[in-house]
């Protein structure tokens, strides 16, 4: 691992005190940041579970009435039926903030057609047929809720992964660097004072030692 080179004083001994400072208040608020991210993909895979259910179990019973529909009516009548052109949907995408992850919004509007959903007449057509496309209709803003909680939830585990990374980069890297990078500037400082006083010491000994030279020369 890559060391902080500093030199060894005071200052930047400050320096990096602030910087560690900084790095330790990041690290928390990018836990805090991480764990609400958590809590928000948790309740959206969670609802995306009941969804997908609801929706599987709503589209088994369309493929079933499909199925039957298709044993009662000629191939050649449900094609022609399906064929006429279907009904045109808006779909408006917004966006809403969480923890300053922009997270789609889909609002879904089929126009025309009526509540069945069915674009032909009802005279040659089998009521399965009928009861499939109005349930297919039905399912469609499902679909659409679906696929935004699918989005969400991939956008979230994407900038959890972001945000985990950072948090380790802060935990154990930055973190440890500014710590033992303080630690050996006071280990070089102390030295330096231990020297320094030792220094001190010796002068003060030699002043001591030729004050007391000089006195014996005079007194001899």
């Amino acid at each position: 691992m890559a060391e902080i080179r500093v030199n060894p004083t005071r200052m930047e001994m400050k320096k990096l005190s602030a910087r560690l400072t900084t790095a330790r208040r990041g690290h928390k608020l990018l836990k805090d940041k991480r764990d609400e991210l958590m809590k928000k993909f948790l309740d959206t895979v969670r609802l995306n579970k009941e969804l997908r259910e609801q929706v599987e179990s709503k589209l088994a019973e369309v493929h079933a009435s499909l199925s039957i529909a298709s044993s009662v009516t000629s191939r050649k009548m449900m094609t022609e039926a399906l064929m006429i052109p279907g009904r045109q949907g808006t779909l408006k995408v917004s966006y809403r903030s969480a923890m300053n992850v922009k997270l789609p919004v889909y609002d879904f509007d089929m126009g025309g057609g009526g509540k069945s959903g069915c674009n032909y007449g009802f005279a040659f057509t089998s009521g399965e047929l009928d009861s499939a496309v109005a349930e297919l209709a039905e399912l469609l803003p499902s679909l659409v809720r679906l696929a935004e909680l699918e989005k969400s939830a991939q956008m979230l585990a994407e900038e959890i992964e972001k945000t985990r990374r950072r948090v380790n980069a802060l935990e154990y890297i930055m973190i440890p660097q500014y710590e033992r990078g303080i630690a050996s500037i006071r280990m070089k400082l102390d030295e330096n004072e231990r020297s320094n006083t030792v220094r001190l010491m010796k002068v003060k000994d030699m002043a001591v030692k030729r004050e007391i030279d000089a006195a014996k020369k005079r007194d001899a």
